[in-house]
Formats: C-alpha cells, structure tokens, sequence
C-alpha cells in the first residue's frame, strides 16, 4: 500500500501511526504543498491523507484509513475504550494550538516545502485563516504558558505510557499527532508522564518528533 502524505499534518500522522503501530510496510509518498493537481486526480479534491491500498483504489479521511488498516488483517489493534476527557482535552487545545504550530511549521524543513512556491502556498493559505504569523511568534510565551497549563491535566489522564487509557484506542490516534505537532514548538515543559507517553508513542508508531525542527 501506498500514503500520500504532508509530514507536518496531524491527520496524515494518524495514517501512518496505524502502520508503524501493527508493523505493517506502507511506502509514504510526500505531496508537494501546492500540489492540487494529484490529489484531485485521485479523490477528487485537495485533502490529505490518501491510501492507495493494494487494488489501486484510494481511500482519504484519516480516521478512515486507520480502521481500513487496523482490520484489513481480522485482527484489530486499537481495542480500548476511549475516555470522553480525551476528546475534550484536544478541543480545548485545538482552540489555540494552531498560532503555536503554523507560523512554526511554515518556516521548518518539511519535505511538502521543497520549493518556494510550495511554502508560499501553504504560507498564503494560512495566514488567512488564522492572521498573521510574526503577530502569533510574538504572543507565543502567553500560549506557552497556557499549553503547559494544559499539559499538567493531561498528566492526570495518562494511564501508561504505551497507551493512553491503558490499552491501544483511538485516542492514542487522536491525541499523539497533536502532541507530535507541538514538539516542534521550543520552550515548553511537559510533565515526566506526558513526554514519556510522547516518546514511546513514537517509537511504537514510527512517526519520529520534530525536536530537530523546534522553534
């Protein structure tokens, strides 16, 4: 099977954490960011991740594609419960994360912003949805200290450290790509439990932080 991928995105982190975690061969193919043409000829729009399974057929929408993997071989991995405080956590997160991430993202070595016109795309795209990056960069010690405000109650909901709850679920697939995200941000301190999960979630997954990225 093929991932056609954006190594910064969340969503495409959580397609390729299925694979890494089930140890299964998945070849990642990284999409220029302003590369509308190819994903459109396949999905018809411009979104990912995208599966190409092994029929030639293309599956998008992440969550999508982690349960077609998690069952293609009858034995599903990620049979634990979820916990609703999860789901809430990374709402309250997502609320202001992404002036933390973009501005940081944008200016990194991600394979997406090969070219000039791919980051300027991306750039573009952005800032127009969430303001201006320098104003963000400036504010960024308030959000910090808000982040790390956060982290200490997620510390209080980090069961063991090879899985969230205590067993593989969904939510390590929802929560590990946002905590991925972040450690691209420098100067934030996380719990011992909080980066401990941070780091086996890694290993386990396959999907290394971006620690050589942060700013």
């Amino acid at each position: 099977m093929k991932l056609f991928i954006y190594d910064h995105c969340p969503f495409c982190v959580k397609a390729r954490m299925i694979f890494g975690l089930k140890n299964l061969p998945v070849r990642l193919v990284t999409l220029l960011s302003d590369d509308e043409a190819t994903p459109i000829s396949m999905i018809g729009k411009k979104m990912a991740p995208i599966l190409q399974k092994d029929d030639g057929s293309y599956l998008p929408e992440s969550m999508d594609i982690v349960r077609y993997v998690d069952n293609f071989d009858g034995r599903p991995l990620l049979t634990g419960k979820t916990n609703p405080a999860i789901a809430d956590w990374l709402q309250r997160v997502g609320g202001y994360s992404a002036k933390l991430l973009l501005p940081r993202i944008a200016n990194a070595d991600f394979e997406e912003f090969a070219t000039d016109s791919a980051r300027q795309y991306f750039t573009h795209k952005k800032q127009a949805s969430i303001g201006d990056f320098s104003e963000h960069l400036a504010n960024s010690a308030d959000l910090i200290a808000e982040l790390e405000t956060d982290l200490q109650a997620l510390s209080s909901l980090i069961v063991t450290s090879d899985a969230v709850n205590g067993s593989l679920s969904e939510d390590d697939i929802q929560l590990f790509p946002l905590l991925r995200s972040l450690s691209i941000v420098a100067g934030v301190t996380l719990p011992e439990n909080v980066e401990a999960y941070r780091n086996r979630m890694a290993q386990l997954s396959d999907v290394p932080l971006l620690l050589d990225m942060e700013q």
